[in-house]
């Protein structure tokens, strides 16, 4: 149950590169001009992903100590090493993820560091490397105290964080269809699709990480249409392979929003309502506007159609 994470992260690194590599050529030769790579995309992708691994050291260096303080004084579960203990740890930091994506997608403040892995408007390997480095400041490593409290120690959580990422990275992929009773267990490629599309149909959808469970469990889950392909992307695109603008455009448009807020109350909402909470403040005044100069239009004109009056 002892994970030596330095060796993992080795490990996987050039199975990773030949998949992107593997997908890159397969995708050019079967699919000539569809453009599901690009260098631009691809290079702004490793660049986000050396920024986040550099923010995740030392974010490590903080989180690490926080869980061994929860484990040695908070834990409820002194676990014996073995295959039981394993899996109670992988089920519960998968749930865990699961948690933690969703709330990604429903508060702004999380938000607005995962926006970074859904601004690109391609769908590949390499795109599971596009992370934020503002993880940390938005507290992705908060959710994974309450494995501390279950009695998993402080290596072993940051490991199976790790196992659970590392999954992810394959079914950043649109090489690969429906995997059949598969799709009922475990996150796949279709499945992640989904996910990672701005149709209407799709948004905000199948969050799992590896188990597919959570979302069929509480109600996420949408299954890939093949009449509704997906467009990937987030709504307002970034049209920019800058990746500082594109960790911080987000933080920046919060910060603008959270500022132009008349109370505290609209302040913190700015900050930990749902992403679209200002633009749908924003679009509510503006018909409510509306709806009064429409009142007072119709009051003073006979003819009772907005900018009709007869003078």
């Amino acid at each position: 149950m002892q994970f030596d994470v330095d060796w993992l992260l080795l490990a996987l690194a050039p199975v990773f590169l030949a998949c992107i590599g593997w997908e890159a050529w397969h995708l050019a030769r079967t699919r000539p001009g569809a453009t599901l790579y690009s260098w631009p995309d691809t290079l702004c992708n490793a660049a986000l992903a050396l920024m986040h691994q550099g923010a995740d050291k030392l974010a490590w260096l903080v989180a690490i100590p926080v869980y061994a303080y929860v484990y040695r004084h908070w834990r409820l579960v002194s676990w014996q090493p073995g295959i039981g203990a394993w899996l109670a740890l992988f089920v519960a930091q998968d749930l865990l993820y699961y948690v933690f994506h969703r709330a990604s997608h429903r508060v702004r403040w999380l938000w607005a560091a995962h926006v970074v892995h859904h601004s690109s408007e391609r769908l590949n390997f390499s795109t599971a490397f596009r992370q934020s480095l503002m993880y940390p400041v938005a507290g992705m490593w908060v959710f994974w105290i309450p494995l501390a409290v279950l009695g998993f120690p402080p290596m072993q959580i940051v490991g199976i964080v790790l196992v659970n990422l590392a999954f992810q990275f394959f079914v950043h992929t649109q090489t690969v269809g429906k995997l059949g009773w598969l799709e009922y267990m475990f996150n796949t490629p279709s499945m992640h699709r989904v996910h990672h599309a701005r149709n209407a149909q799709y948004i905000d959808r199948n969050y799992a990480g590896v188990l597919a469970i959570w979302d069929r469990l509480f109600g996420s889950y949408v299954e890939e249409d093949a009449h509704e392909p997906p467009v990937y992307g987030i709504v307002k695109p970034l049209d920019t392979y800058n990746p500082l603008k594109a960790s911080f455009h987000e933080w920046l448009a919060m910060a603008r929003d959270c500022s132009r807020m008349p109370d505290w109350r609209s302040r913190l909402a700015a900050l930990f309502a749902p992403p679209d909470w200002c633009a749908r403040r924003d679009a509510a005044h503006a018909e409510t506007g509306l709806a009064a100069i429409r009142t007072y239009v119709s009051e003073n004109n006979t003819e009772g159609d907005i900018g009709s009056r007869k003078t």
